[in-house]
């Protein structure tokens, strides 16, 4: 194995011990279920420092995230299920396996080959249905991976103006809801609007979970931009009354301010 093992493995040793007899209290009592909440905290905090100019932090974080990895082997091992270096293994032989490009014989020198390749090794494993998409996975992401994957088998509009078609008569029976009928029907057509506007972001090559994060920290800019100003004017924001047009025109300000600051 690779020069890196040892540390791997000292991980590992540590890990077992922190669950043995005089180890930690915390990480003695822990099970995978109370686990949960951890992984995607640790995975969504490597999310987190992916963009920054910082990889001292970056790599602390993917540290946190390895430690739950190696935290789950380990209770896996107790229960006699598997080990830190059958999960090594697995992936290992998963990766030889679907790159016969690198590690056998074929030849891909595009990468549209080389996802195509995989998807139809993966569908000889028996797996990659549209089924397959985990459940636990945030829910525009998971739309945009079930999107994708009935892409694949011909469901799907040839471009970006079906799925903007499909927006707006979203948008007018939500609108027709509103105005109509019960709340669960209402529910039913803004998650049917949520769901073309994620087909809209699947064709135009985006990332919904990723280009929402970014609006919603656009809005947090612009937000604390407007409460900050009010202050500056001694208004208070849920303490004193603000005309909606006073906000419209001091969010619009806020827009241009940080459009000229970028």
């Amino acid at each position: 194995m690779s020069e890196r093992a040892p540390e791997l493995e000292r991980l590992a040793e540590i890990m077992a011990r922190l669950r043995g007899e005089g180890g930690c209290p915390w990480d003695r009592e822990q099970s995978l279920e109370s686990l949960k909440p951890f992984l995607l905290e640790e995975a969504y905090e490597v999310l987190e420092v992916m963009g920054d100019e910082d990889p001292a932090a970056h790599r602390e974080e993917l540290g946190d995230l390895l430690f739950q990895v190696v935290f789950q082997s380990q209770l896996r091992s107790e229960l006699g299920h598997f080990e830190l270096r059958d999960v090594v293994d697995v992936i290992c032989e998963k990766l030889t396996r679907r790159h016969p490009h690198v590690f056998g014989s074929e030849q891909m020198d595009e990468p549209e080959e080389v996802a195509k390749r995989w998807d139809e090794l993966k569908a000889a494993e028996g797996k990659g249905d549209i089924s397959d998409v985990p459940r636990a996975l945030p829910a525009l992401t998971r739309a945009a991976k079930i999107g994708k994957k009935a892409a694949k088998v011909g469901f799907d509009w040839p471009d970006v103006s079906g799925p903007i078609a499909k927006l707006e008569e979203e948008l007018s029976e939500l609108k027709h809801a509103l105005a109509h009928e019960s709340q669960e029907r209402v529910s039913d057509e803004l998650g049917d609007v949520l769901f073309a506007a994620v087909n809209v972001a699947r064709h135009t090559g985006n990332d919904p979970e990723l280009i929402l994060r970014a609006t919603t920290e656009r809005f947090l800019e612009r937000f604390k931009w407007v409460r900050n100003t009010l202050r500056d004017r001694d208004v208070e924001l849920g303490r004193d009354e603000v005309s909606l047009e006073t906000l419209d025109a001091l969010w619009e300000e806020a827009k241009l301010t940080r459009d000229r600051t970028r």
